[in-house]
């Protein structure tokens, strides 16, 4: 361009007047959930450019129907586990009102096959219990005696004694408490076959002594599960004395309780739990065979009162459910509890037969029962003298009676 005469070179002013105000989108936080469909939300101003800087403004000024959403969906990967239903029982009752049930299981998405709940605490669950009729009953002479008023669980060394001190005075409530189908009775077979089998086993047992050592080393199962059971005043500690568990490949040792959960897998020997109240769950998940850990245990008095003088422990397998009475100048300040421990390979089932209040009704009448799965925190309400079937998903349950 030399031949060429060179122009001057100036600035001209092209617009005096500033921009206008826009929405400034902040990029998404993490997404709120850690599989399947999540939201994550995103911050979104107005802001305005003035003399080549960002300015805040009111949101009014931006265009509100170009405003970008605050969450947005997000998935992160595809749920490993997931909620299953078996089908709904039958109606509760042959006639008039009752309930229907179905069964609640975790799977896993990779192998279809159940897992422990804690897999699927976050994921939402449909209704377990639903009310059904069964149309409508007969005319019946004489007064009704159906349903239930579900009182406190008494432990079986106990039951002798209430029966022979009070026996038309806790006339209320049969309930039957079970830990799961038995087996027919034949040689080698039945309950006491079984214990004969399971002498050496480990994995699904629970134990009740003071103090203790449980070796989970070379268990078949992939999945060992034990419990421990001391009267409601105490408390338990368990120290690993040794642990062969590979945490790289996968494997852990998880503890629950009603107060705590905690799981590891490293630095796992001469570590000390404490399970702040009278039960304790330990699960050993292995993958390699002839892995696991050896576990000591002993029991303490609680340094905490955690329950209430009317509250009551039950161990199973099996035990009745009677009313606590009340004297008539008392009033009913705390809500009375029953635990129910039973060993992780059982199950519980609690069956309200019939009620019977008589002249003390107004002393132990209780409005409604909480029934609680304590595996899946799932609570059940029962009202007035319904009868029911209630049976859990895990080996622990509890129930409050409420005024």
């Amino acid at each position: 361009c030399q031949p060429v005469p060179k122009p001057e070179s100036r600035v001209e002013v092209c617009d005096l007047n500033p921009c206008p105000p826009r929405w400034k989108v902040t990029p998404a936080g993490p997404c709120s959930s850690s599989c399947g469909l999540g939201l994550a939300v995103q911050l979104v101003t107005c802001v305005q450019i003035l003399h080549g800087q960002e300015v805040l403004q009111e949101e009014h000024l931006c265009p509100v129907a170009e405003k970008p959403l605050t969450s947005v969906p997000c998935v992160i990967r595809t749920c490993s586990y997931e909620w299953s239903f078996s089908e709904w029982s039958e109606c509760s009752t042959s006639c008039g009102n009752g309930i229907q049930t179905r069964q609640d299981f975790c799977l896993s998405s990779l192998t279809h096959k159940p897992v422990n709940p804690l897999f699927c605490r976050r994921f939402p669950k449909a209704i377990v219990v639903r009310g059904c009729s069964a149309g409508p009953c007969p005319e019946q002479e004489g007064p009704l005696s159906p349903g239930a008023e579900l009182q406190p669980v008494t432990p079986a060394t106990h039951l002798a004694r209430a029966a022979a001190g009070t026996e038309h005075r806790h006339k209320d409530l049969d309930v039957s408490l079970s830990a799961g189908p038995r087996e027919h009775t034949k040689p080698g077979g039945g309950e006491e076959g079984m214990a004969k089998r399971c002498f050496l086993c480990v994995c699904g047992n629970l134990f009740l002594n003071a103090t203790g050592v449980i070796n989970m080393t070379g268990v078949e199962s992939r999945d060992c599960t034990v419990a421990i059971g001391r009267p409601l005043r105490e408390e338990i500690s368990v120290t690993i004395l040794e642990s062969s568990l590979n945490c790289s490949a996968g494997e852990v040792l998880l503890f629950s309780g009603r107060m705590m959960w905690r799981t590891g897998c490293r630095k796992l020997p001469l570590s000390l739990i404490n399970s702040r109240t009278n039960t304790l769950i330990v699960k050993q998940r292995v993958v390699l065979p002839g892995n696991g850990v050896i576990l000591q245990y002993n029991s303490r008095t609680a340094t905490k009162k955690y329950y209430q003088d009317c509250d009551q422990q039950l161990f199973g397998p099996r035990g009745e459910i009677v009313n606590p009475v009340q004297l008539p100048d008392q009033r009913q300040e705390v809500v009375c509890r029953t635990f129910i421990t039973v060993a992780p390979r059982q199950r519980i089932s609690i069956r309200a037969l019939h009620t019977d209040l008589g002249p003390e009704g107004n002393q132990t009448h209780f409005n409604y029962i909480l029934v609680r799965d304590v595996s899946t925190m799932k609570t059940v309400v029962f009202h007035g003298k319904q009868q029911f079937l209630w049976q859990s998903t895990g080996s622990q349950a509890e129930i409050e009676f409420h005024e």
